[in-house]
C-alpha cells in the first residue's frame, strides 16, 4: 500500500512541475504578445501623430513662402476647412506686433533656428502655438490636439483600451485617452518624440496587465494534456507490471503492443502524408520558380532596375533639396545671375529622361536669338520652375497614346528686355475658365493634387524679376506655358 502510495506521489510531483513549467512558458508567451501589441500600436500612434504634426510644419512653410504683407484678405483663415485641428491661423506684418510676448520670442527662436517653433503650450486644455518667422509677414497656428488626433485611423478604442497614452512636454501632459485604472504586477512602457524638431511632444503610452487577462485557457489545457499524457504512461507501466506476472499475459500484452504500435504507425503516415506533400509541392514549386525566372537575364534586369531606382532616388534627393533650397533661401537680388538658357534647360531634360522616356514622351529644344543670348536671375529657381512645367506636360498626357505624346520646349528672345521660355504639350489642354485660376495655391487640376506646383512656379518666376503665364496651346491643342525672365543686356 506504502509503494502504491510512494508510486502515485511521484506521478503528482512530475504532473506538477510540467504543468507549473508549461503554464509559466505560456503565460510569458502570452505576455509577450501582449506587449508586441502593446508596442504596435504604440508606435502606430506614434506615426499617426507625427504625420499630423508634420502638416502643421509644411503649411507654415507654405504659409512664409506664399506670404505677402499687401494681401490682408484674411484667405489663411480659411485652412481651418481643410485641418480643423487648427483653430486660428495669426499673422504679423513686418510694421506690427505680435499680441503676446511668448509669440515674439518664439518667432526670435524660429528666425535664428530657420524652421518652426513652439509658442506658448498649454497641454492641460490641449492647446498650443506654432511660429514660423519670415519675410515679409510671420504666422502662427492655434492648434486643437483634440482634434489632432487622427481617431478615424486610430488602432485603439479610446474609451476601452487598457493603454494611457499621453503626450508630454516640459512637466505638461495632455491625456489623448485614459487607459484602464485597474493596475496589474505587469507594466508596459513606451517613450518616442514626435518625429517633428519643432513640435518635441514625448508620446508615452502606458499599460499594465492584470492577472485576468492571462491565457487561463491555454494554461488549464496544458495541465489538462499532461495529466492525461501522465495518466496514460502511468497505466502502460501498470500494464508492464502486470505482463512480467505471467507469461501467458505477457504474449498478450505483446501482441496487443504489437497491433497498437501498427496502428500507431498507420496513424503517424496518415497524419505525416499531408504535411509532407505540401513541402514536397512547395519545395518543387520554388526550385521551378528558379529555374524559369531567375536566370542571368532575370538577374541583370534586377541589377538594371536596382540600378535605375537608385539614381531617380539620387534625382528625387536633388530635387528636394533644391525645393528646400527655393523656400530657405533669402530674398532674391534683384540684379541675378547671367543664364545660359539652353545649359539649364539641357540640365532639366536630364533630370527627367528616364521619366519622360519610360512615359513615351518626344521632347524637342530649339532656341532662337542672337548670340550669346542671357537671362538674368536664380539658376536653381529657373532650373526647378522648368521641371516642374516639364513634368506637368508629361502628367498632362498620360491618356493618350504613347506615340502622339510631344513636348515643344523652346527659348529665345522675348523682346529687346525680356528672354522667353516655352512649355508647350500635346495634351488636353486647360479649359478657358480655368485658366485665370491655374496659379492659385491650392487649385489642382489633377485629382489628388496639391495645387501647389505652378503656384510655386509663379512665386520664383516673380522674385527673379519676371512672370510666368498660361495659354492654349498652338492650333488650339494642348497647353503653353511661357516664362519671361529679364534679359543681361
Amino acid at each position: 500500500m506504502k509503494t502504491r502510495w510512494g508510486t502515485l506521489s511521484i506521478w503528482l510531483l512530475a504532473w506538477l512541475v510540467l504543468s507549473a513549467a508549461g503554464a509559466a512558458w505560456i503565460a510569458r508567451d502570452g505576455l509577450r504578445q501582449l506587449q508586441d501589441d502593446f508596442d504596435t500600436q504604440a508606435r502606430i500612434t506614434h506615426r499617426l501623430l507625427s504625420q499630423q504634426v508634420v502638416q502643421y510644419d509644411a503649411v507654415l512653410a507654405t504659409l512664409a513662402l506664399l506670404g505677402n504683407a499687401d494681401d490682408r484678405s484674411g484667405a489663411e483663415q480659411r485652412l481651418s476647412a481643410v485641418y480643423p485641428s487648427i483653430l486660428r491661423v495669426a499673422r504679423r506684418d513686418a510694421d506690427a506686433a505680435w499680441p503676446d510676448a511668448r509669440l515674439a520670442a518664439a518667432e526670435a527662436q524660429s528666425r535664428q533656428a530657420q524652421r518652426a517653433q513652439l509658442g506658448p503650450v498649454d497641454l492641460a486644455a490641449g492647446r498650443y502655438w506654432l511660429v514660423m518667422a519670415a519675410q515679409p509677414v510671420s504666422y502662427a497656428l492655434d492648434i486643437d490636439l483634440a482634434r489632432t488626433v487622427p481617431w478615424a485611423d486610430w488602432p485603439m478604442d479610446p474609451k476601452a483600451s487598457p493603454v494611457r497614452l499621453t503626450l508630454q512636454l516640459a512637466g505638461q501632459h495632455y491625456v489623448v485617452q485614459p487607459g484602464a485604472k485597474a493596475q496589474g504586477p505587469w507594466r508596459f512602457e513606451f517613450h518616442k518624440h514626435l518625429a517633428s524638431a519643432s513640435q518635441d511632444f514625448d508620446v508615452a503610452a502606458e499599460r499594465s496587465v492584470l492577472l485576468s487577462e492571462l491565457p487561463w485557457g491555454w494554461m488549464l489545457a496544458w495541465m489538462l494534456g499532461v495529466g492525461l499524457l501522465l495518466a496514460s504512461a502511468r497505466w502502460l507501466q501498470s500494464q508492464r507490471t502486470e505482463r512480467r506476472r505471467a507469461e501467458e499475459r505477457v504474449r498478450f500484452a505483446q501482441v496487443a503492443r504489437l497491433n497498437a504500435l501498427g496502428e500507431l504507425a498507420a496513424g503517424m503516415a496518415h497524419e505525416l502524408n499531408q504535411p509532407l506533400t505540401a513541402v514536397l509541392a512547395n519545395t518543387q514549386a520554388a526550385r521551378r520558380l528558379l529555374d524559369e525566372e531567375a536566370g542571368p537575364d532575370e538577374l541583370a534586369t534586377a541589377r538594371s532596375a536596382m540600378g535605375q531606382a537608385a539614381e531617380q532616388a539620387r534625382r528625387a534627393s536633388d530635387v528636394v533639396g533644391r525645393l528646400r533650397r527655393a523656400i530657405e533661401r533669402p530674398a532674391s537680388d534683384n540684379r541675378g545671375q547671367a543664364l545660359d538658357l539652353h545649359g539649364v534647360l539641357r540640365r532639366a531634360l536630364n533630370l527627367l529622361e528616364p521619366e519622360l522616356a519610360r512615359h513615351g514622351v518626344e521632347v524637342r529644344l530649339s532656341g532662337s536669338g542672337p548670340q550669346g543670348l542671357r537671362a538674368s536671375g536664380d539658376p536653381v529657381a529657373l532650373e526647378q520652375i522648368v521641371h516642374n512645367l516639364l513634368l506637368n506636360a508629361m502628367q498632362a498626357q498620360a491618356q493618350q497614346a504613347p506615340g502622339t505624346r510631344r513636348i515643344e520646349l523652346s527659348y529665345g528672345a522675348a523682346d529687346a528686355r525680356h528672354c522667353r521660355i516655352e512649355v508647350c504639350d500635346n495634351g488636353p489642354g486647360i479649359a478657358p475658365e480655368l485658366l485665370p485660376r491655374i496659379f492659385e495655391p491650392f487649385f489642382s487640376t489633377r485629382e489628388h493634387g496639391l495645387g501647389l506646383g505652378l503656384s510655386l512656379c509663379e512665386t520664383l518666376a516673380q522674385e527673379m524679376g519676371g512672370s510666368l503665364g498660361a495659354a492654349m496651346g498652338k492650333d488650339g491643342h494642348g497647353a503653353c506655358f511661357t516664362l519671361r525672365l529679364p534679359r543681361v543686356q
